[in-house]
């Protein structure tokens, strides 16, 4: 599948590292590999950056001087696009809804929104149960009123050209594996706006590489999560020239690991934060990664994987930390010497 009949910008530190988790591995009795999409660049780096060098390329071949996007205030998506905005020469715009109610002065001023600012993206607060795609739509044509020739992102990156971003992944995954002569039995990530999902499953399908995906909610119920995966799949298919490669049953999500809602943190995302810091020097992200690993701890213990190699995809999010700083204990850690 020849990707490079597609626009794209060459800004990701690509491949991303395929790195075993030994300690975690040993704790939880499970062959645990993980996929560093953390490391990919572009403002600390994060699974963006990948449906980004096809958006953004789609954007600078429309004549765009100008990008808009949207998400939930602490928006890694939005901080990644202002990053590749800034070194593109354009504009960008982002339209925050606050989809927790948080009034902590870090979570609305500090983390990815202290990073929007710095790439020099403007910002626009919205309260929650906005339609965001109409108020971005509202947006984009006052710019335009104003002489801008704006390119509008969905929110997480997530259509068919951001999805390019995973099918590409797909790809090479499956090359790192067969380098190494390492067999997959599953990729496990964390899934929200479908994008990354459905890139990974249509490459996978393509390539009839036999690994499941699963995806581990972070918003939507089940039956919904799985429909906006399975249905940007098919039109992802599509632009590639495989239609009907992805089957419905190859569409795979778990969402009991959502808590009380999207942006809220969980206990079990905050063992799985403290557990990853600790145990293999990785940070996660409460929205996003940390709930994807929650749900493939709790897994693991539940004997879901046995017998298994599982490689977790690492989505990045870590600039968010600083933002969500109220979630976490840290006053027994303090010790007088």
């Amino acid at each position: 599948m020849h990707l490079s009949r597609f626009p794209r910008v060459h800004l990701a530190h690509l491949s991303t590292p395929l790195e075993p988790m030994k300690r975690l591995s040993k704790e939880l009795g499970v062959d645990l590999w993980i996929k560093r999409d953390d490391c990919t660049g572009m403002s600390t780096g994060g699974n963006k950056t990948r449906k980004l060098e096809f958006l953004m390329a789609e954007a600078l071949e429309q004549g765009a001087d100008m990008v808009m996007t949207q998400g939930a205030t602490q928006t890694n998506h939005g901080r990644q696009t202002a990053a590749f905005a800034a070194k593109l020469g354009l504009k960008c715009h982002i339209l925050l809804e606050d989809r927790t109610g948080y009034q902590d002065g870090n979570y609305n001023t500090n983390g990815n929104v202290l990073l929007d600012h710095l790439h020099g993206a403007t910002t626009e607060k919205f309260p929650g149960g906005h339609d965001m795609p109409a108020e971005m739509e509202r947006a984009a044509e006052t710019m335009r009123a104003k002489g801008h020739k704006v390119y509008v992102i969905p929110g997480g990156g997530s259509n068919s050209t951001g999805a390019l971003g995973y099918v590409n992944c797909a790809f090479e995954l499956v090359s790192q594996a067969n380098d190494a002569g390492m067999k997959i039995d599953r990729v496990v990530h964390a899934t929200g706006s479908s994008g990354t999902q459905a890139g990974l499953v249509t490459g996978m399908c393509a390539m009839n590489a036999q690994i499941p995906v699963l995806g581990i909610g972070t918003r939507a119920p089940q039956e919904k999560q799985e429909q906006m995966v399975f249905d940007l799949a098919c039109k992802t298919a599509e632009k590639l020239g495989c239609p009907g490669v992805v089957s419905r049953e190859d569409v795979m999500a778990n969402t009991d690991y959502v808590g009380e809602g999207y942006g809220l943190p969980t206990e079990s995302g905050i063992e799985a934060i403290r557990m990853f810091a600790e145990l293999e020097g990785i940070l996660l992200d409460p929205c996003y990664s940390a709930k994807g690993a929650a749900g493939l701890i709790d897994l693991a213990r539940k004997g879901a994987f046995d017998g298994e190699r599982i490689v977790f995809l690492h989505t990045g999010g870590a600039a968010a930390l600083g933002g969500y700083d109220f979630a976490f204990d840290n006053t027994n850690r303090w010790v007088s010497l």
